[in-house]
């Protein structure tokens, strides 16, 4: 058994520095401690724990968000503004202009509804759709909102001296501000509304108070969403036949059981993020891509991470390296002999993946034969509108808010995630389930969601400040052991897979491996969103995806160009993936036993096991 799997599993603590007897003329300040040191500074402990206290608690009311970053971009804003007197002039001239050209228009309207609004919405925005929304005065109205949004964004963006990067957060806090007024969200302004509560009188209403209430009261007492009961872990979803064929204090490692009498002979290896409990890889039966795997021939492994709780706090990255990857590698190993491993990594668990495969390639630990990655950034200097909040200030904030518990907690995160897409995930929801009284029948991604998971202190606070803000693993910083790791030392076949509709690895992102990746790499662009966009089964209605394969030696394209030149394909890249992997294995053998008890890996407990289960 290697070394890997002796390992207890307990991460490494810094010890207090020592007091030398004598100081040098000349004292150097000390090195600051890193941000989840358990040993903070004696003389300021006190002070800490106030501030510390204060900050966890302001940000259980902001979701998270720095109340300082907010402050600090709107007087960087009002500064600049200020000493622009030609954008102020250029602002009222706007305000004037279209204030006429609404005049105009509601004139206009009244008398003649087919008369040409003055600005149309944008593509993704659907709020205003529907012939009601046509009819005077509810044009006006909604006219009026989109022209003052355009606005504001022409107030918030090229302000001569202010910041890009206050720039966009200003624009994209005014827009989320803004959208909560939209007269969507209000009975007495939306005429969908009003319809319905004339033609229902108002039962619409009296229902949308009730599921208000329900959704209020599952709230509380942490209870899933309404229907979520109907998708029970090992009961309808996660259903796929397997084993528990290791278990470490931070994952548990299943094996499928084959459905085909002979098998690719290099096993597939699923690292989901640890942000995400891994069975949105095994849903319903229709839609499980462990299953299209097992049921096309591949032996299938997958890494299911424990939910941790205030005892984990300390565990790290490379605890989740070496405790995740690593280990599944090593079980792997033994449980199939002398056989390289497709390794695929999602979301988090694809920058991890990427972490571990740069070390064995620089390493020389050969053991991999393909690199798969679904919606996994390594670069993270253009990770979409997560990027906005993210700064010293901030990731500060996010470190006392866990300070306390010990874990990002499941709605801290998801109220992140919410606010990116807050007419889609918010407002919507709330004239439709709350102001219609049409709740949305759950399905299984939906209750998938809602079955979150926490992220340990240390962990968390590494990946902002390593990832996020100094973006080591990109630029040869990230180290593993004593030494650097860079993508340039994975000399493996690589499939990476992006999503068009991403909000949180924005496909341009993801398509950065081809600067740093020099072996052979196929690229696909599929339709949908970060987890729509993956759980793409055949037959599902609506998707398409576009694929190229750059072999090396090939020069670069950018993804622009990528994305105009490459030819779009109807349907799931599911076959795409199932084909490439096939085409990168060797030959077809009997399948391997389930588990391999006397090499220590002996089938411990049904799938899906049990550290999926944990609340």
């Amino acid at each position: 058994m290697s070394s890997t799997l002796k390992d207890s599993g307990e991460p490494s603590r810094p010890l207090p520095e020592a007091t030398a007897a004598a100081q040098p003329a000349e004292v150097k300040a000390p090195k600051p401690q890193p941000s989840w040191d358990p040993w903070p500074l004696t003389g300021e402990f006190a002070y800490l724990s106030i501030d510390r206290a204060f900050k966890a608690n302001l940000a259980r009311l902001t979701l998270g968000l720095s109340p300082a970053v907010l402050a600090e971009q709107t007087f960087d804003w009002l500064a600049h503004l200020a000493i622009s007197p030609g954008k102020q002039l250029q602002l009222i001239a706007k305000g004037l202009h279209k204030g006429a050209r609404l005049g105009a228009y509601a004139a206009q309207s009244a008398v003649n509804p087919e008369v040409a609004p003055c600005i149309a919405p944008l593509p993704q925005d659907h709020r205003f759709e529907g012939a009601t929304w046509q009819r005077w005065p509810y044009n006006v109205l909604y006219q009026s909102f989109l022209l003052t949004q355009q606005w504001w964004h022409n107030a918030t963006t090229g302000v001569d001296g202010l910041s890009a990067r206050n720039e966009a957060r200003l624009s994209f806090t005014a827009r989320q501000l803004l959208d909560t007024f939209s007269p969507s969200n209000f009975p007495w302004t939306n005429p969908q509304v009003i319809q319905t509560t004339l033609e229902q009188g108002g039962q619409n209403l009296v229902q949308g108070f009730q599921n208000f209430l329900e959704d209020w009261r599952r709230a509380v007492s942490g209870k899933p969403p309404v229907g979520a009961e109907n998708y029970v872990v090992g009961e309808q979803v996660a259903v796929t036949p397997g084993k528990v064929v290791f278990r470490n204090r931070l994952i548990e490692l299943i094996q499928y059981a084959p459905a085909t009498e002979q098998v690719h002979a290099e096993p597939v290896l699923i690292v989901p993020a640890p942000i995400m409990k891994y069975y949105i890889l095994d849903l319903s039966p229709q839609n499980s891509l462990v299953k299209y795997l097992i049921e096309h021939g591949h032996t299938v492994f997958m890494i299911s991470w424990k939910n941790p709780t205030a005892d984990d706090r300390e565990l790290g990255m490379d605890d989740y390296r070496r405790l995740g990857i690593m280990a599944a590698l090593d079980a792997i190993a033994g449980i199939v002999p002398d056989r390289k491993v497709h390794a695929a990594g999602y979301c988090l668990g694809g920058t991890l993946l990427m972490i571990a495969a740069a070390a064995m390639g620089r390493d020389g630990d050969e053991r991999l034969a393909s690199m798969t990655l679904f919606a996994a950034q390594g670069d993270f200097t253009d990770a979409g509108e997560l990027m906005l909040f993210i700064n010293e200030s901030q990731v500060s904030y996010l470190e006392n808010m866990m300070w306390d518990s010990g874990y990002l907690d499941t709605y801290q995160m998801s109220g992140a995630f919410q606010i990116l897409r807050s007419n889609d995930l918010i407002w919507s929801r709330l004239v439709r389930e709350y102001l219609l009284g049409r709740p949305q029948p759950m399905n299984d991604l939906m209750a998938w969601n809602a079955d979150a998971t926490r992220l340990p202190y240390r962990m968390h606070s590494e990946y902002l400040h390593r990832c996020f803000l100094n973006n080591d693993f990109a630029e040869g910083r990230y180290q593993v052991g004593d030494h650097p790791v860079s993508l340039a030392d994975v000399r493996v076949p690589s499939f990476v897979v992006g999503t068009s509709a991403d909000h949180v690895a924005p496909w341009r992102s993801v398509y950065k491996v081809h600067l740093v990746l020099p072996n052979e790499l196929t690229f696909v662009l599929a339709s949908g969103g970060h987890n729509a966009g993956i759980v793409s089964e055949p037959g599902h209605p609506g998707r398409t995806y576009q694929v190229r394969t750059r072999q090396p030696g090939e020069h670069y394209t950018d993804p622009q160009t990528w994305q105009a030149e490459t030819p779009s394909r109807e349907g799931s890249w599911w076959p795409e993936w199932q084909a490439w992997l096939a085409g990168h294995s060797t030959a077809r053998i009997p399948p391997p036993s389930m588990g391999a008890p006397k090499k220590g890996y002996p089938p411990r407990q049904e799938a899906p096991g049990s550290y999926v289960r944990q609340p």
